[in-house]
Parts: C-alpha cells; structure tokens; sequence
C-alpha cells in the first residue's frame, strides 16, 4: 500500500540539530551494521583460505547478496506494516472505515497493534452509522412534526427550517435558508419571552406560543424556535366562555322577566275594575301591553341565544355552495328570492348549522322588507360572492338596498 495521506504534506521546518533521518534510512543503517561486521569477519577467513581468488570472490559474493537480500526482507518486514497502519489512520481520519490493517493476529506486537486499530476502525464505523441513523431519523420527525421549527445562527440568520415552517412563510427553504429573522418577519420570536403569546403579521391572526432552546453546532450556538398554534383552543375556551356566560345571564334575566309578563298581565286584566277614564285606562292598557310585549320578546331572544349556545359541534361533511344556496331560497315564500350564480364552491363544513344560518338570515331579511312600506316588487337577492363569504341583500324598488 502507499503511504499515508499526511506524507503528501509538505513539511514543516525543523531546526537543523532535531533533524532526524526518516525510519526507513535509520533501519537499514542498522541493517548494515548488523550486517556488516559478520561480512568482514568471514571475508578475512575466507581470504586466507587456501583456494583460488574466482573461488574465494564467488564465496564472498554470495554472501554479499544473502545478507542484502535478508536486509531487504527485514526493511519490508518492518517499514510495510507501519505503513498499512498510517494508511488505516489516515483513513480514520478521512472518516473512510472501510480500510483494514493486515496480520492482525494475536499474540503478536504487531498484530496486536493491528487488532486494536481495526478494532478502533469497526467501533467508529458503528458510531458513524449510528450518528447518521439518528440525523435522518431527526430529520424525518422534524419534517413531520405539524408545527414550525427554526434555527437561527448567532447572527440570526436562518439554517432549518421544516415543512411546517416553509408552508406557513410560504416559501421554499432555498429561498429562506441564510435570510435573517427581520427579512422573514421572525423577529419578535426571538426577542420576546420565552412561552410567549403573540400574533405573527403574516399568519392570518393566528395566535401562537413561542419555545425557544440554545443548541451548539461545530461549537457555534444557535437558537431554536419553535412555533405552536395555540388559536383553536383559544377560541374553543373563549367559546366555552362565552356559552356559560349565555346560560348564566339568561338564567338570570328569566328569573326577572318571568315575574314582569307575569305582573303585567295581571295588571292588565284587573284594569278593567278600576275607576279610570277612557284616556287613562287606554294608557296603562298600552303601557302594560308594551312591557309585557318587549319582555315576551326580550325572552325570546334570550331563548335564541341559550338555543345558540348549546348547540352541538359540527359534523364537518363535503358541501355544495351553490346547491345549498338553491335549496335555501326555495323555503322562502313570503317574498321572492332571487339566486345570484356564483362559483360553484365545495365546503367541508356542517350542513345542518350552515343551513340554518341561511334560514335565519333570510327570515331576518324577508322580516325587514316585509316591515316597510314597498310600491312595487319586492326581491332578496342570496349571493355566494366568493369562498366562505354569503350575503343577502334586500332590494326594495330595485334601488334600496339592506345587507344582512
């Protein structure tokens, strides 16, 4: 194998006397001079042997080239495996575990040296893998949380950001990734409290909570936001609120309005006995039947209410604007109603309660027009001008107009 990638480098300067020669030079140094007074030894007994010179020469250089053949494989032995070990580091460092150090075996200096680097190789291969595991598996729960996550450098800019995120800035994350909190209209997330309750000018007058923790990447910190919609159960207490308010104060107002019908009919009834004249006994009767009157209708407004705020939740279902709409006006027969065609929009929402809402928006509007005096033909118009958005619109004359 070559040789490791930190030979490429290039070397630093060393001072001329804690220069040493490489490895390699300093073992065949010592190869020689263990080598080397064996050589002269025999050379000086094979030279007063009693033989010919080609004899003699043909000897001493046959051992010339055992010893520097055994020198070589001794140079091999030793400076190869080192060299395998600087290639398997190398790679470590390179984080590439897939290279292995040769002859590791035990019971041996040297292969157990390899034992524990490959063992080193094997355990930090797991890790990376475990890491790399656990970074998707991050990434994956992260995309799928339903709520907005943030990361923002020290200098706040943006570095993750989840699907959540890029659906409520509405925006890819190329397009967001390195822009700063004010640029994204983030900046409130990160100076206001922690657990904070604000309003973001973008998201439609959704209310949210903010979380904010520190982490540290490559030893940098950075600051996590995370954004929860807390607006559905908001409303959902408000209307909890509201509908024991409802029932509180209509339970009240009963109690006292009960007693006034209840007061004022009789009243009224014992009016005929009393000695009054004809003006006066039609002023009371007419007072008493105003109170009896306002408090009859002030009851059945509370009536409404309390019906109103008892009703149960919606059975969201798919349902046709247009068709609903048609339906509708049909049940009106006091006046004529007049269909607008719109957009033929399908809602997924309660067709019950919707239906009602028409229906009570047209008896209001038909009792509006029915309550004036009208020359001519008298008309309501029910639109469906856009997504989400009905209106009815009372035409008297065709040109006076009342929007319910």
């Amino acid at each position: 194998m070559g040789s490791s990638s930190g030979a490429s480098e290039a070397p630093r300067h060393i001072p001329r006397k804690s220069r040493r020669a490489p490895f390699e030079r300093r073992v065949l140094r010592f190869t020689v001079l263990l080598v080397g007074p064996g050589l002269v030894v025999s050379g000086i007994l094979v030279w007063f042997q009693a033989w010919t010179i080609e004899s003699k020469l043909v000897v001493l250089g046959i051992e010339v080239l055992l010893c520097f053949l055994i020198g070589a494989a001794l140079h091999e032995h030793i400076v190869r495996p080192l060299q395998t070990l600087a290639n398997v580091v190398g790679s470590l460092r390179d984080e590439d575990y897939s290279f292995r150090a040769r002859m590791a075996v035990p019971n041996d200096a040297l292969g157990e040296l390899s034992l524990e680097v490959n063992a080193l190789a094997e355990l930090l291969s797991r890790h990376r893998t475990g890491a790399i595991e656990a970074t998707a598996l991050l990434q994956r729960v992260v995309e799928e949380v339903d709520i907005p996550i943030f990361a923002f450098d020290p200098g706040n800019r943006l570095k993750l950001v989840n699907s959540a995120g890029e659906k409520l800035l509405q925006k890819s994350s190329s397009q967001l990734l390195g822009r700063t909190a004010s640029e994204l209209g983030l900046h409130t997330s990160l100076s206001c409290e922690n657990e904070a309750l604000l309003s973001l000018p973008f998201a439609s007058g959704a209310r949210w909570v903010v979380r904010r923790s520190s982490f540290r990447q490559q030893g940098i910190p950075h600051t996590l936001v995370v954004l929860s919609d807390v607006s559905r159960a908001l409303r959902k207490e408000e209307r909890s609120a509201w509908q024991r308010l409802i029932r509180v104060i209509g339970h009240e107002l009963n109690n006292s309005l009960a007693p006034i019908k209840s007061i004022a009919g009789s009243l009224n009834t014992q009016l005929a006995k009393t000695n009054l004249d004809d003006v006066q006994r039609q002023d009371f009767e007419r007072g008493l039947a105003i109170i009896e009157a306002r408090a009859a209708s002030l009851n059945r407004f509370l009536q409404a209410y309390r019906q109103l705020a008892q009703m149960p939740p919606p059975e969201l279902q798919p349902c046709s604007i247009s068709a609903l709409v048609t339906h509708v006006a049909a049940l009106e027969t006091r006046v004529r109603v007049h269909v607008v065609p719109g957009p033929d929009v399908t809602l997924l929402a309660d067709l019950g309660q919707l239906e009602q809402m028409l229906i009570n928006l047209l008896r209001n509007a038909a009792e509006a027009v029915l309550g004036q005096p009208a020359i001519g033909e008298t008309t309501i118009a029910l639109q469906n001008s856009a997504v989400g958005e009905l209106e009815a619109q009372v035409t008297v004359h065709g040109n006076r107009r009342r929007r319910m």
